[in-house]
């Protein structure tokens, strides 16, 4: 006879259109007229990472115009919910990303349509805009359950995801059509009984005594989640 596991859990809260300021970066609720010049340049602008647009369902952009009607339906969004990611030493919008397939309920949550300009790609900076959405979902607004999926054949993606701490579950095959080709999709998640060690791999690795005078990382995230614990 069937028996299912009980556990005690209430719904995780959704959460709003807020800032979440870090040391490198704040993140602010997508405003097409504040930052879409900045995310234009970053993006669309001359020295863009040239492979950006791949794996996303959009873009590129040619013209200013549907880049800015592309923004203002992500910024009246609410499930994706856009952030933009202002880089504090410039000041400057540098790319952009969303909580998405909020489910609230069921305590589950995914980080998407990510799309960072080139110089804020691999930096701290970065790595500190994945741990403020991470630590807003698992930590404020107490989801259980953290999701990334991207094309199976988008190899930095799948590293990245499981740099940051998240496991492969699987492919989906076949899943989708994205821009008249196939796609199968990898799924990862971070669930709560691993987040814990995620949250102090974060905290360790973003500190300032993790980096050398020439910013170097002296210990590599994977390290700092996979060090037994004292």
């Amino acid at each position: 006879m069937y028996n299912p596991e009980k556990i005690d859990w209430q719904p995780a809260q959704a959460p709003s259109r807020q800032p979440l300021q870090g040391h490198y970066v704040r993140l602010e609720p997508l405003d097409t007229t504040r930052h879409g010049d900045d995310l234009w340049q970053a993006l669309q602008g001359p020295e863009a990472d040239p492979v950006l647009w791949d794996y996303l369902p959009y873009g590129p952009f040619p013209e200013r115009e549907a880049f800015n009607t592309w923004l203002a339906g992500h910024e009246a969004s609410r499930d994706p919910l856009f952030f933009c990611v202002i880089d504090l030493a410039s000041n400057k919008a540098v790319g952009l990303l969303s909580l998405m397939s909020i489910v609230p309920k069921d305590g589950r949550i995914e980080i998407g349509h990510v799309a960072f300009g080139a110089p804020m790609q691999r930096t701290i900076g970065a790595t500190e805009t994945f741990w403020l959405l991470a630590s807003l979902a698992m930590d404020t607004l107490g989801y259980r359950r953290l999701e990334w999926k991207c094309n199976a054949n988008n190899a930095r993606s799948m590293r990245a995801a499981e740099r940051l701490g998240f496991r492969y579950e699987g492919t989906f095959r076949q899943h989708m059509v994205v821009k008249g080709a196939n796609r199968d999709t990898a799924w990862f998640s971070i669930i709560d009984s691993e987040w814990p060690d995620c949250r102090s791999a974060f905290s360790q690795w973003l500190s300032p005594a993790n980096f050398a005078a020439d910013g170097a990382q002296l210990k590599r995230l994977d390290e700092l989640r996979n060090a037994p614990s004292n």
